[in-house]
């Protein structure tokens, strides 16, 4: 039936998520996902939304979510856009800010669904090469460009740049859109939010689904200048102006409103991330600086693609990237302590 799409559709190559296996009794450590549930209060604000009220339409602003990011956030209402989760808040910006005839710039080791908008949306790209210690140099993306967009930290690599970095990217970069995509800057970085009202051309974009345990609920956000925020509700409410439904708004809200099961659980991954990067040093892995809920691993002398497929013998998947520069690297998400336990209970005897 191919006959039938449009000439774009020849063109795309779609994003490949993470392997989602239905089988039960797998250590999942593929996706980045959190290995602790939402919070309670999430789970009865849902339950309160299941009533007759779901016959009409959700608030298509959804001003109460917008209101709580801005009060968390200590930002106006205006600066705050929000979405699908990340993922379609990127997509509008690629669309309504970074398409211009200058090209956008991104790593060349960064989220792979970059370089699909770019394709979707007609955008013209170059990549701007990772230093050899897998860091972003500011210094590189001085050049022409239509605008700039990252990780911080980074994925697949979850090195983090500081402000101080992110700002001379800013005022290098002035006629330019930045984009700062932050899904997973809880685990270990100072967001560039605090940014936003000095560099009227920063958008920092969000997620509820890594660190408030809410990727089966889809919501994402940003926070930039009020004019940024505007280009985006102009594709939103050409695109679809109900995106986020009734369970979404509220569950979220009430992750912004429970401070004290946000923070435990992100210290319980950091604390867990820790270990297991002592524990694969001593296995004889290289492991990179990680400010993300992953680490980003090679073996000194075992293939990675080899260690991936005996640990999926073990029914433990993580995540292995065929990209050039990085094909002996295993992603690995950091799950709850004894899921890490027993990862490297399954790497001793893999090595030995």
């Amino acid at each position: 039936m191919s006959r039938f799409w449009s000439d774009i559709v020849h063109k795309l190559t779609p994003y490949v998520p993470g392997e989602q296996p239905k089988v039960s009794n797998l250590i999942k450590l593929n996706t980045n996902e959190n290995p602790y549930g939402p919070s309670p209060k999430v789970l009865d604000a849902l339950k309160a939304q299941a009533n007759d009220d779901l016959r009409l339409y959700p608030d298509p602003n959804a001003d109460q979510l917008k209101g709580a990011i801005a009060q968390y956030f200590s930002v106006s209402q205006d600066q705050v856009f929000v979405g699908n989760g990340s993922d379609e808040v990127l997509a509008h910006a690629f669309q309504g800010l970074l398409k211009h005839s200058e090209p956008l710039l991104y790593p060349d080791i960064t989220y792979s669904f970059y370089p699909v908008y770019c394709g979707l949306y007609d955008v013209p790209l170059k990549t701007v090469p990772l230093t050899e210690s897998f860091d972003i140099n500011v210094d590189d993306f001085v050049m022409p460009n239509g605008g700039i967009i990252f990780p911080n930290p980074n994925a697949p690599t979850g090195k983090v740049l500081e402000l101080s970095s992110i700002e001379t990217l800013l005022k290098a970069n002035a006629e330019t859109v930045v984009v700062v995509d932050e899904a997973y800057i809880d685990f270990g970085g100072e967001s560039a939010i605090a940014l936003v009202d000095q560099y009227p051309n920063l958008l920092v974009v969000q997620t509820f689904s890594k660190s408030r345990s809410l990727a089966g609920l889809r919501v994402g956000f940003a926070v930039g200048h009020p004019d940024l925020i505007e280009g985006l509700e102009r594709v939103k409410n050409s695109f679809n102006s109900y995106p986020l439904d009734r369970f979404a708004i509220n569950g979220a809200v009430a992750a912004l409103e429970d401070e004290a099961y946000f923070q435990q659980t992100c210290s319980a991954i950091v604390d867990t991330r820790e270990s297991l990067v002592d524990e694969l040093a001593a296995l004889g892995f290289d492991v990179l600086p990680s400010s993300a809920n992953f680490v980003f691993a090679r073996h000194k002398k075992s293939n990675a693609g080899g260690i991936a497929a005996k640990l999926r013998e073990k029914a433990i998947i993580v995540r292995h990237f065929k990209q050039g520069r990085i094909e002996n690297f295993l992603r690995i998400t950091i799950g709850t302590k004894e899921e890490c336990e027993a990862l490297v209970e399954a790497l001793k005897g893999i090595l030995e």
